[in-house]
């Protein structure tokens, strides 16, 4: 006969597989990173804004358009030799609706982007890699936007 503490283990090992935890940072944001706050970009053809609220604990509520979603985050401290912030963020609820880009995100996607802040620290644009070619922004520092 097995003993049943063995048994509990195999099980909770085959749980923790099966439904792993959602992302969540490992350490808060310093409280001058300049990513925290609030950030809008607008689209120019119908002026439909997105909005991110990102909070030191790594959390962050975007709407855009009939979207509401939520998601973690981690962000560089520095940025990197070529000035790029690496933005890793899982979406971790959404409510199915369309975006601004007529786009529903789902759950559980993870993307990673590279954020360049202007010298101001009010504007930023993300890219898809450090070489800065495929870039979509910019995102615009809202007032009184503090988490």
């Amino acid at each position: 006969m097995k003993s049943p503490l063995l048994l509990a283990l195999a099980l909770a090992a085959v749980a923790a597989v099966a439904s792993p935890p959602a992302a969540a940072p490992t350490a808060p944001l310093r409280a001058d990173h300049p990513f925290l706050g609030a950030w809008q970009i607008t689209r120019r053809d119908d002026d439909c804004a997105e909005v991110y609220r990102v909070d030191r604990s790594g959390r962050t509520l975007i709407t855009s358009a009939d979207e509401v979603a939520q998601s973690t985050f981690t962000i560089s401290d520095q940025p990197s030799a070529r000035g790029y912030y690496k933005w890793v963020d899982t979406l971790v609820k959404d409510n199915g609706k369309k975006d601004c880009w007529g786009q529903i995100t789902k759950p559980g996607k993870t993307t990673t982007r590279y954020v360049m802040m202007n010298p101001a620290g009010d504007r930023f644009v993300v890219c898809t890699a450090e070489d800065g070619r495929q870039c979509f922004g910019p995102f615009v520092k809202l007032e009184g936007g503090d988490i």
